[in-house]
């Protein structure tokens, strides 16, 4: 599989409307990876975070479900 097949282009959504998001779905229900530097992730990162550091998303497409919606930051 082709890391383009699970990242499409999409408007981007302000930080207020990813609050939104997550406060009003379970986590369950999507993927939220934090592709920031290992630092910055072990500083303060979204809780149910998966960490997959931007360098290492093609070869970690796995741990990614194609089949829920995706948040990346």
């Amino acid at each position: 599989m082709n890391i383009l097949n699970f990242f499409k282009p999409v408007s981007s959504w302000s930080a207020e409307k990813v609050r939104e998001f997550l406060a009003g779905n379970d986590i369950k229900e999507f993927n939220l990876v934090d592709v920031r530097t290992p630092e910055e992730y072990k500083e303060r990162h979204l809780p149910g975070a998966r960490f997959i550091p931007l360098g290492e998303i093609e070869k970690r497409l796995n741990e990614i479900d194609p089949k829920k919606p995706t948040i990346v930051y």
